[in-house]
């Protein structure tokens, strides 16, 4: 049973609810979710039992999810003066978190296949492939390289600099709609 020291309050229990939802949508298991949320949200290191007990969760539920969320670089274990226990923490700078997502999704997901698709177009059998396809193979290759390159150079921004390029999208956009 959840006591005072570790209820959520109402918003932050929709926020974490909401986020293991999302979590969910966006192929992460919904406690791994709730957990970076929590963590997040209360800005300080928390022990897997605090976790379970604020989540309702069952302990392994919590440890199984905090080794997804370290392999995932989004959360790291630190110890405090005079506990034995290990204990949890995530950035509690959104822009941070947001860079770490995206990278690790970057390096699991989308490099992957530009390093597929350049495996392919390198291999001598390619050229026996018709125009067609090996014309839409190039063709995917080129835009993945291109928006890995571009997914760099705006990680490499600083936060500001990026909220101004992505202000300045929209209106490059109605620009070019316009003009």
């Amino acid at each position: 049973m959840t006591d005072a020291s570790t209820a959520l309050s109402p918003i932050s229990r929709r926020f974490v609810l909401h986020w293991g939802e999302m979590g969910s949508r966006w192929g992460v298991n919904r406690t791994v979710a709730q957990i970076h949320a929590l963590l997040f949200l209360s800005g300080r290191p928390m022990h897997a039992e605090e976790i379970a007990e604020t989540l309702e969760v069952a302990r392994s539920n919590v440890s199984t999810s905090l080794r997804e969320l370290i392999n995932l670089n989004l959360v790291r274990t630190l110890h405090l003066m005079g506990d034995r226990r290990d204990h949890f923490e995530t950035s509690k700078d959104v822009w941070e978190l947001f860079r770490t997502v995206v990278r690790e999704r970057k390096a699991r997901e989308f490099d992957p296949t530009v390093g597929m698709l350049r495996e392919l177009v390198a291999d001598p059998a390619f050229a026996a492939e018709s125009a067609d396809v090996r014309a839409r193979a190039k063709e995917t290759l080129a835009l993945m390289s291109a928006l890995s390159a571009w997914g760099e150079e705006m990680l490499r921004l600083q936060p500001a600099t990026l909220m101004k390029v992505m202000k300045l999208g929209g209106r490059i956009q109605k620009l070019l709609r316009d003009g």
